[in-house]
This record gives structure tokens, sequence and C-alpha cells, in this order.
């Protein structure tokens, strides 16, 4: 798998395929978060879970536990304080289930709990750095690079060394799927610092990216 973000063109192992974002998001779900087909037939389960039967709870879990732990991974930056918030956002869901009113899909309803578990995980113990940048400020459009052509090892491995700041709102805004005014609400910032901060680790990524290129 390539990285997508910084090219125009970029080759995925031995296939070409468009350079955008939903494709990546499409991709890190498929091969990383593997939600199950069972996803579609999640209704009954949602019903007997709501009834408290302890095997549905346990067929619910294992449907959503890759994906959520793969949030907590990019959120937290840590093994262990990931497996951790994992434990916590199911117990809380859960205990809480009997509210989900289907207005939203399971999937999202339960992200939400997961997302809000994770920084407060990663809050309990470091201080989150944002960079603030003023309200009227402009958000710098880098130019294109030439293409990198990189596996998933090394793009995880990079944004994994990301900032915390940085890395949460690239987490939050490309893989999955907020925009800037909702990110701004879940981590109390300006929408244009969420901006700002995607675009500061968009570029320290990239850095990143080139420097591994380098020592390869």
């Amino acid at each position: 798998m390539l990285f997508l973000i910084f090219a125009q063109n970029c080759r995925f192992e031995k296939k070409s395929s468009p350079c955008n974002p939903s494709y990546f998001i499409e991709y890190i779900k498929e091969k990383e978060y593997g939600l199950t087909q069972h996803v579609l037939e999640i209704d009954p389960l949602i019903k007997a879970c709501q009834a408290g039967q302890s095997k549905a709870q346990y067929e619910l879990y294992q449907n959503y536990a890759k994906a959520m732990y793969h949030i907590c991974l990019r959120i937290t930056g840590q093994v262990t304080d990931a497996e951790d918030a994992l434990q916590e956002a199911f117990v809380k869901a859960f205990q809480n289930i009997g509210r989900f009113d289907g207005r939203a899909s399971f999937g999202t309803w339960l992200k939400k709990i997961v997302v809000n578990t994770a920084l407060v995980k990663l809050r309990s113990y470091k201080q989150m750095e944002l960079e603030l940048q003023p309200e009227s400020g402009n958000i710098e459009i880098e130019p294109e690079d030439d293409e990198l052509i990189l596996d998933m090892p090394t793009i995880k491995a990079a944004i994994n060394e990301l900032p915390d700041g940085y890395r949460v709102v690239f987490s939050l805004y490309l893989l999955e799927g907020y925009d800037h005014f909702e990110i701004a609400e879940i981590l109390g910032i300006s929408a244009a610092t969420s901006k700002s901060q995607y675009s500061r680790a968009k570029r320290k990524l990239k850095e990143l990216l080139k420097k591994q290129i380098r020592h390869a």
C-alpha cells in the first residue's frame, strides 16, 4: 500500500489507483480495520445486546473490535493505552446501548464513544500540544511532490511518530472522516486550528517518510 496524500499520481503495490483520500480510507477499512460481512446484519445483534444477551455482546465486540482498536491506537500512540481505551469504550457502549436509537449507524455511534475514550486516555498522562493559528490565518497549500512509493508498515510507523496533536487531527480528519468543525468540537479548539494542525501534520509526515526512504 502506498501513501497518497502528497502525490498527484501513486502506485499501489503492482497496480495504479487514483491518488485521493477516500481511496486511502477505504483501503484502511478493508485491509486494517477488518469490518466483517456481518455488519449488514447488525440490527438483530443490537436488539439482543439491549436485552442483555452476553453472546450477542461478544459477537458485536468481535465485529467491531479490530476497527475500533486501530482508532484507539492512532489517537493514543501506545499499544497498551489503545488496548485499555478499547476495553473501556466497549464497557461504556454496552452500559449505554439502551440509548442507541438508530438515528445514526451503530458504527458511528460506537466510534464517537471510542474516540472520546481514547482522547481521555491520552490526556490522562500527557498534555496534547496543539500549535495555535489565528482564526484569520491562511492555511498554506503545499505544492505537489514527486511520487512516494511506500508500504503500509512504513506509513503506519511514520504516522505514529507525529506529535500527538498532529497525529490526532490527521487521523480524525483523514482516516475517521470527521470534518474540521467536528474535530474542533471534539478537541475544544477552533476549526482554523484543526485545519492548521492537519496542514502541518501532512508537512511533517512527508518529512518523516522522506527520511525513512533515505535511510532504507
